[in-house]
This record gives C-alpha cells, structure tokens and sequence, in this order.
C-alpha cells in the first residue's frame, strides 16, 4: 500500500514556520500553566491551582488545534521541545502577573502571524487565526481579573485566601 503523498501545502513556508512557533508558544504556555498550578497547590491556593490546571488543558488544545490545522492545510506540524519553564515564584501575586504577561505574549504572537497572513493575502488561515483572537480576548480578560483581585481585596490577614477563593468564580462575559 503506497502512502499518501502531500504534493502542496497550502501554507507559505513563512506562515507554516510561524504557526509551528506558536505550537511551541501554547505547549510552553502549557507547561507554564502547569508550574504554576503545581506551586499554588504546594503553597495552599487550592482554587487557583484548580485555575492553572485548566488553563493548561485549554494552552494544550490550542497547540493541538493549530497542529491539526498546519497538517490539514498540508503543512509539516513540528512537536516542540519545551524547556526552561520557571518552577518557583516569589509571591502569589508574581503567578498572576506572570500569567497576564504570558496571555499578552500570546496574543502578540498571534497578531504578527495574523499581519503575516495579511501580507500573503493568506485569508483562509487570518479565519482560523478569528477563533484565537476571541480565545484571547477571554484568557486576558481572566488574567486581569486575577490580578485586580490582589487591588481590591488587599493581601493582609485573609486576603490570599480570599483572593485565591475569588480566582475560581472568574468568568468571562462576553456582552460586557
């Protein structure tokens, strides 16, 4: 049985290149989000480790959306390599301004492959790039949210406690 040969992506090699950055992006986002689920749980903030948790899960499903997307247009999908992720932090507070900083990142990554495609007239990846920019919209509205908790409610005496039980009730509301 002969395998089936792609003849042509669909993809510039340039946009193929930068789609398989931002697989590496999300998968380290990924592992990021890990991390910092793992020193929430270590450190007590129980919600915001269930928090983290599913922020990896959704970081992971979109590197796997974008890796089908880059083989369907018969690109080659490329599994990164992740490494240098941070493992400790020195406040609770720092893992949210990490997390806020890494949804910019993502989203700034995902605004010069979107100008890329702008520029090669790539319009079937700029729509599927559509449903990351809405996903973004929501996962900084969420990290923003976090982080004000720390303004509003203050850290002194149970104010972590209740910050991290607040990080749990955040949802985004897409008609505010």
């Amino acid at each position: 049985m002969k395998d089936i040969i792609r003849v042509k992506s669909l993809l510039s090699t340039d946009i193929e290149t930068l789609l398989n950055q931002q697989i590496k992006k999300e998968a380290h986002s990924s592992a990021i989000y890990l991390s910092m689920a793992s020193w929430c749980n270590r450190n007590g903030f129980d919600y915001s480790s269930d928090y983290f948790f599913k922020q990896a899960e959704e970081e992971r499903a979109h590197q796997l959306k974008i890796y089908k997307y880059v083989l369907d247009m018969g690109g080659n999908s490329i599994s990164p390599d992740i490494n240098n992720i941070k493992l400790e932090y020195n406040s609770f507070r720092e893992v949210f301004e990490d997390a806020l900083d890494q949804e910019i990142s993502v989203t700034q990554s995902l605004k010069n492959i979107a100008a890329r495609c702008h520029k090669e007239q790539d319009y079937v990846t700029l729509e599927f790039l559509n449903w990351f920019f809405k996903e973004q919209r929501e996962e900084e509205y969420k990290a923003r949210r976090a982080l004000e908790l720390f303004e509003v409610i203050g850290e002194e005496g149970t104010g972590r406690w209740q910050i991290d039980k607040h990080v749990g009730q955040i949802v985004y509301n897409s008609e505010a």
